[in-house]
């Protein structure tokens, strides 16, 4: 099967997975010494974990939960749940007691794919009558179920900054379609290998750095997490060309003491960032220190990933701007809902293969995200006379200051450009005078000497004093969720009131 940048691939996953596996060459390498895959192997095995979850009596469609750290265990109960025709139901394991009792419970899945490091956590969060299968599956012969492009394939919930997370569901079609748009995004082909350092219960590290290789014939080097002091040992010793992270791991890696030597970094062709805005003076710092362009991206676990990206070099990267739609549309809508000419904000919809199917069991949730067929994200922005979206923040996080709308994403930006933040995010205060007003949160480098004072200066020069947050809180980590995204509504209740 080969990549179309015009046509989303078609078929389903175990089409692609049984069409790759006639190829002895190297699909997963893995840094924690587990041996490599093959896409021979890769087929095989997801095979025979299919075979045994349709011979434990998981019906087609039917959730199997996943409760995997990244690595070669990990990779084998994705894909072979979706090879069954199953819907593989990713459980973050480091979302709490809470959050993993409530996926497990909402999906209704009879059987669990759990590593033996989680069994504990298995133990202590699973419902009754949810059954976990551990160790390596053997060959059963057992018949699988007929499935189609449009069946379940992959369930993962949100991180829900507000109420319950909500389960997205991705048919088989979708789930592809999602790793096909970062494939024809970054032009990928089979002597690519991503470097994968963000959780696979992630839908950045499931469609980009897993799918996106399965439709485009490359092969992936899987972490178990993110090292900061490892990531370009990694690089170097996997044979990794590019990359994809958060800006969160982009600060990171700017304030760590390690630099990679001249021939891992002529080695990449690119490092991507999602899943929240990367502020353009950490981008360029970056780029500047290291050698490597940052190809800034934007997606959705209801798009399976990506939607928009920059072109990859030589192409127009717009620094601030996560660039143009590749495989599906993405546009502006007004509070009429109707498209917003260029220049003016409104909220970003997006349409296209790669769009969920619906929220499990939440059909009132699904109805409010979509207009038609466009599904509505929540952010806010505007795009430019060349087609590239500027987003200016999110609708549940604009801080509303004596009638003002201020977009958090431009405050955080004025604290990134002082060299000693690594993390930095603004929030609201209900104020009884303004309503809200505006504090922020920071996290600094070791031995800085900044000062409360010295931030909120850099504030008023850059966004006005009225934008300016009133208060800087410094802490040891600011709160994140499942993708590294830092999540701004956690950090009221995490500080208080001067």
């Amino acid at each position: 099967m080969k990549l179309d940048p015009h046509t989303p691939p078609q078929g389903t996953v175990r089409d692609w997975i049984d069409a790759r596996g006639d190829d002895e060459s190297c699909a997963f390498v893995f840094t924690d010494g587990a041996s490599s895959l093959a896409w021979t192997d890769l087929r095989r095995q997801s095979r025979r974990v299919a075979q045994a979850l349709t011979a434990a009596g998981v019906a087609k469609g039917e959730s199997v939960a996943i409760l995997q750290p990244n690595g070669r265990a990990g990779v084998l109960s994705v894909f072979g749940a979706i090879y069954g025709g199953f819907r593989a139901t990713l459980i973050n394991l480091a979302a709490g007691q809470d959050a993993i009792s409530y996926a497990l419970d909402h999906c209704e899945a009879k059987v669990a794919l759990v590593h033996e490091t989680v069994q504990d956590v298995f133990e202590a969060a699973a419902p009754e009558g949810l059954t976990a299968l551990t160790g390596e599956a053997s060959e059963t012969g057992t018949a699988l179920h007929d499935i189609t492009p449009q069946d379940h394939a992959l369930l993962m919930y949100t991180s829900g900054t507000t109420g319950r997370p909500k389960g997205v569901v991705h048919t088989q079609a979708s789930l592809l379609a999602g790793g096909w748009t970062t494939a024809i995004a970054h032009q990928l082909t089979p002597q690519d290998r991503a470097l994968c350092v963000l959780p696979i219960c992630h839908i950045n590290g499931l469609c980009v750095t897993m799918i996106a290789p399965l439709v485009s014939g490359g092969s992936v080097a899987m972490a178990p997490k993110f090292s900061a002091s490892q990531f370009w040992e990694q690089v170097r010793d996997t044979g990794a060309n590019w990359f994809s992270v958060v800006p969160t791991i982009i600060s990171h890696l700017l304030h760590s003491e390690t630099d990679p030597d001249a021939e891992t970094k002529a080695g990449l062709r690119f490092g991507r960032s999602a899943s929240s805005a990367l502020a353009p003076d950490v981008q360029s710092a970056f780029e500047a220190r290291f050698g490597v362009p940052i190809v800034e991206t934007m997606g959705l676990t209801e798009t399976a990933a990506q939607i928009l990206s920059n072109p990859l070099p030589p192409g127009l990267r717009k620094i601030g701007s996560p660039g143009v739609a590749y495989g599906n549309e993405v546009q502006v809508l007004g509070a009429d809902l109707t498209p917003c000419a260029a220049g003016v904000e409104g909220e970003i919809a997006v349409r296209g293969p790669n769009v969920m199917l619906e929220y499990l069991k939440n059909p009132e949730a699904t109805r409010a995200t979509f207009t038609g067929d466009w599904l509505r994200t929540g952010d806010l922005g505007q795009i430019d006379a060349d087609g590239y979206l500027f987003v200016t923040g999110r609708l549940k996080e604009l801080i509303i200051k004596g009638g003002e709308n201020i977009a958090p994403r431009e405050i955080d930006e004025a604290l990134y450009s002082h060299g000693d933040v690594i993390e930095a995010a603004a929030f609201a205060r209900p104020c009884k005078t303004y309503g809200e007003r505006v504090e922020a949160a920071v996290r600094v480098r070791e031995g800085s000497n900044l000062s409360n004072t010295a931030l909120i200066e850099i504030c008023v020069q850059k966004v006005g004093k009225f934008k300016a947050p009133e208060q800087v809180h410094f802490l040891p980590e600011l709160p994140k969720g499942p993708s590294g995204k830092i999540q701004r509504l956690k950090l009221l209740e995490l500080t208080d009131a001067p």
